[in-house]
Formats: C-alpha cells, sequence, structure tokens
C-alpha cells in the first residue's frame, strides 16, 4: 500500500476513536468540551498517535490495544499548543489555518480547554488499562507518556524555551530545549507502539532512538519552515521565533547546516527501522517526507 493512503487510514482510524471520546456534550460544562474540541477537531498532522500506530503495527497487528493511547497522547499535544499559543507564551493568533483558541473563547476558557484535554488523555488511558489482564506495559506506556509531556520532557523544554527568550544561548541549551519541548512526545508513540505490543527490550530502545531524531529533524525543520515558509501553506504565523528573539538552530548553525542536519537525522532514523524490512516502510516513507515538508 503505498504509504500516504496508509496515513490516511490511520488518520481515519485516529478521526473515528477521538470523535467517540469528544462527541459528548455537557450542559454546565458546554463551551468547556466545544473549546476542547475546537482545537482537537481543528486539523493537523496526528503525527503522534499516526506514530503510535505505526510502530505498534511492526510487531503486532490488533490495533485497538493502542487507540486509547494514540488519542491520549493527540489530546495531550493539542493542550499543549492550545497553552502554547496564550499571550503569555508565544501569543500567536492562528494554528492550524484558524484562529487560536484563546481567540474564540478567551483566555481563561482556552486555559481550561488545554487542562481538559491533558487531564481527559490521563482518565482515557488509565481506564483502558484498568480492563487488561496483563496491566504493565500498558500502565508502562502512560508513564513513558507522563514523563515525555511533564517537568523533564515536554514542559521542561518549554520552560527554557521561555528563559531562553531574547538571550544568547549555546547549542547544548538549543539541543535541550528541541529535545524536550518537541522530540519527547514524538519518541513517546514510538516507544509505547513498542510497549504495549509487548517487544523485547531491544525493540523499545531502537524506537526510541528513532524517535529522539526523528523528533529532532521534525523540530529543526519547524525552525526552517518559520523563515522560509509562507502564513498559507503552515497555517500559523511565520517569522514568530526571529519577532519573540527566540533561538532557533539555524540562528545558531545557519539555514544550510540546519537542513543538512535534518537530512543527517532522518538517515539515523531510517538506518534503524531498516532492521524491521517491509514492517517499517511506512515510518521510513514518513519519515523522508518530514525532511522536505512544507507545513
Amino acid at each position: 500500500m503505498d504509504w500516504r493512503l496508509r496515513l490516511d487510514e490511520y488518520i481515519n482510524i485516529i478521526n473515528k476513536e477521538i470523535e467517540q471520546y469528544i462527541s459528548s456534550k455537557g450542559d454546565k460544562n458546554k463551551t468547556l468540551i466545544e473549546a476542547m474540541e475546537y482545537s482537537l477537531k481543528a486539523g493537523g498532522k496526528r503525527l503522534r498517535p499516526v506514530l503510535a500506530l505505526a510502530s505498534y503495527d511492526i510487531f503486532n497487528d490488533h490495533v485497538a490495544n493502542i487507540l486509547p493511547y494514540a488519542c491520549g497522547l493527540e489530546m495531550i499535544h493539542t493542550y499543549s499548543l492550545i497553552h502554547d499559543d496564550l499571550p503569555a507564551m508565544d501569543n500567536d493568533d492562528y494554528r492550524r489555518g484558524k484562529p487560536t483558541n484563546h481567540k474564540v473563547y478567551g483566555e481563561g476558557i482556552a486555559i481550561l480547554a488545554g487542562d481538559g484535554l491533558l487531564n481527559y488523555a490521563f482518565e482515557i488511558m488509565l481506564r483502558d488499562a484498568l480492563t487488561h489482564n496483563n496491566i504493565r506495559p500498558f500502565v508502562e506506556s502512560i508513564h513513558e507518556i507522563a514523563a515525555a509531556a511533564g517537568v523533564n520532557g515536554m514542559i521542561g523544554g518549554q520552560v527554557v524555551d521561555l528563559e531562553s527568550e531574547n538571550k544568547a544561548i549555546d547549542a547544548e541549551t538549543l539541543d535541550y530545549i528541541h529535545l524536550n519541548k518537541t522530540a519527547a512526545l514524538i519518541t513517546a508513540p514510538l516507544k509505547i507502539g513498542a510497549i504495549i505490543a509487548q517487544a523485547d527490550q531491544e525493540d523499545i530502545e531502537n524506537m526510541g532512538y528513532i524517535g529522539e531524531n526523528l523528533g529532532l529533524a521534525f523540530q529543526i525543520r519547524d525552525d526552517i519552515l518559520d523563515i522560509v515558509g509562507t502564513q498559507e501553506k503552515l497555517g500559523k504565523n511565520i517569522g514568530s521565533d526571529e519577532g519573540s528573539k527566540k533561538a532557533t538552530y539555524p540562528a545558531i548553525h545557519g539555514i544550510d547546516h540546519s537542513i543538512e542536519k535534518v537530512k543527517e537525522l532522518t538517515s539515523n532514523a531510517n538506518k534503524a527501522l531498516s532492521k524491521y524490512n517491509g514492517k517499517a516502510r511506512f515510518l521510513s516513507e514518513l519519515s523522508n517526507y518530514l525532511v522536505s515538508r512544507e507545513s
């Protein structure tokens, strides 16, 4: 199957599952649910849940086992975007081609919508974990996701990113920001796919290595697109990193070196994927796409 058709298949599976979780409207909390739904259904690549499904498929074909965790990852990612767009953070007006959550619902509701998605993600995952006789791989996966999203992962990277604005930082600090703010939540889905599929420890660690390389490549490509991309294709403001004086890979290393670094990291990921032969074809093709994407 062509990798783009497989991508569409994964996305359709994920969207149907998300619809089941978020479609029911409350009464008193209706505005909260609508705000959560607004950002969760605003489009996007569904990259993180797709990676979870693709990783799982290498080791097992019973995809239903991974779906609650894939959806939880997307909810956590979406919460982070809502908060990231707030005036106190990046102060962005557009996300995925639409007004950001706080522009539609106000800052207070946007904060609570993000909080709601974060908590609901863990509610969904824990509820599913409790249905399994062998609970360990599912709880281990929830721990992996929590760590990737937490103080020593995404949030930690975001803090250092904020503290680094208007400052000259070194390459090591920038790598910390990128590896934690972005790559951690790309590494986690690849690892949990292997964990829930009950792959051996060597494969779990290999998927983690692949995730770190892909995650860093993905963020560097984002840095590049903030310079050479267009708002129409990106669906968000361009030049925002330079405007807020944020440290980026091109700012420290230059645009040409940044492009080469993305290729190097993607090559690392593809070499590690090669041990799985045809089973990893989709992930390899997706990696190659991420090198040259324009959005």
